[in-house]
């Protein structure tokens, strides 16, 4: 173990447990959260998503098993300095109570043994996983604090176990020692199970997002060789339980002078999502995934960013984190005016109905480029919690208070 991977006085080793693989194409609170622990001294575990459903027969989940099944018996990987990535080899989904045993006793054993011989002490255990009570010990757990981020209603996922996600989630809810939550909605329902909760709205990678502010950097030829007419764009899952794809379709059919460009994969976490919708409308330009690191460059090519969603018991739930990556870029926002978002109205154009976003579209389009409503919100607007790093190193220092309440750290 190198210098720069041992822990400081002050430094915490934490265990995160995942609903995501670390190098999925769209970063989320996840990989964030792991980084910024990593970027203020502390040694993190990312233990990647065990799965809260059953792999399905087609590509995108046939591709996950395969890089699971080559990832799976091998020791955790360094991917960053004080960072670490295991890829536990699981029973996905169990159904049965004999499957859940051997998962447990698989994954408590095998985690047990990276952290002994990657020295991490039990300091932490930082899960965004429901289901975690069916993993690990967790009365007691052996780590001095438990956390649970709940930064989504996975039961309202489709295709979910809604009865077992809901059972567990209450029960892991009680069991922490804190639980922080990404949207009032969430602070309302998670409430009762525990006294200990927080509202931390989710935040941006605000410097890595204003890299689209500067309008002398390159912009993807997709999207140059695409016909001319303003590009208005949408970056995130493309998938009918998050994205409103019916009214995507009016606006393309409202206004045949723009470009409507779609950058994500079709139906991620929604395999009954149905594009049908876009037959015939050739101003809508489905691009699928784009690395995390080119993002900034095709946001410099929008004219306008869109935050479509239907109203549902997901999205009531939800704050999309996209909406201040979108504002970091520069990039004039027009979005449905979910709960979550409703504090941030003077950032973006928020609308309730179809005809609102589209009448919301027509007036951004028609107001000249740098003037008006098009002008960029000043970075300064952004409120000041509004990095991963400030609002990781605030939940940390929530959690240090826990431990010692008369200190004025």
């Amino acid at each position: 173990m190198t210098d720069a991977s041992m822990p400081s006085k002050t430094s915490r080793d934490v265990v995160l447990l995942a609903t995501a693989d670390w190098d999925h194409p769209f970063w989320t609170n996840k990989q964030h959260v792991a980084r910024s622990m990593a970027q203020l001294g502390h040694r993190v575990l990312y233990v990647e998503s065990v799965g809260l459903r059953p792999p399905r027969l087609e590509a995108q989940d046939l591709r996950r098993v395969f890089r699971r099944l080559r990832l799976g018996l091998r020791p955790p990987r360094r991917v960053e300095p004080m960072l670490w990535v295991w890829s536990p080899l699981l029973i996905p989904a169990p159904r049965t109570a004999l499957q859940r045993n051997l998962n447990r006793l698989v994954f408590a054993g095998l985690l047990a043994l990276w952290r002994r011989l990657l020295g991490l002490r039990a300091d932490l255990l930082w899960t965004y996983n429901p289901l975690t009570a069916l993993l690990l010990p967790l009365q007691p757990s052996g780590y001095r604090q438990l956390a649970y981020h709940c930064v989504d209603d996975l039961a309202a996922q489709p295709c979910m176990p809604v009865p077992l996600i809901q059972r567990e989630e209450e029960r892991l809810c009680r069991i922490c020692d804190q639980v922080f939550v990404t949207s009032l909605e969430l602070l309302h329902t998670r409430s009762p199970f525990n006294p200990h909760i927080r509202y931390d709205p989710n935040v941006a990678d605000v410097a890595h997002f204003a890299r689209a502010r500067d309008r002398s950097g390159p912009v993807p030829m997709d999207l140059q060789n695409l016909p001319v007419g303003p590009r208005l764009g949408f970056v995130g899952a493309v998938s009918g339980y998050k994205l409103d794809l019916e009214l995507l379709a009016r606006l393309a059919r409202h206004r045949p002078d723009v470009q409507l460009v779609l950058i994500g994969r079709v139906g991620e976490g929604d395999p009954g999502t149905d594009l049908q919708l876009f037959q015939g409308l050739i101003n809508v330009h489905l691009l699928g995934p784009r690395p995390y690191e080119q993002l900034p460059d095709y946001l410099r090519g929008f004219d306008l960013a869109l935050l479509p969603s239907p109203i549902n018991a997901y999205t009531r739930s939800m704050f999309p984190m996209k909406f201040f990556e979108y504002v970091a870029a520069g990039v004039p926002v027009v979005a449905t005016d979910l709960p979550a978002l409703q504090d941030q109205a003077h950032l973006a154009q928020l609308c309730s109905d179809t005809e609102s976003f589209l009448t919301a579209v027509d007036r951004l389009l028609a107001d000249p480029p740098g003037l008006g409503a098009r002008t960029p919100v000043p970075l300064q607007n952004l409120p000041d919690w509004c990095s991963y790093s400030r609002r990781t190193q605030s939940m940390l220092d929530e959690l240090h208070r826990r431990l010692h309440p008369a200190s004025s750290y």
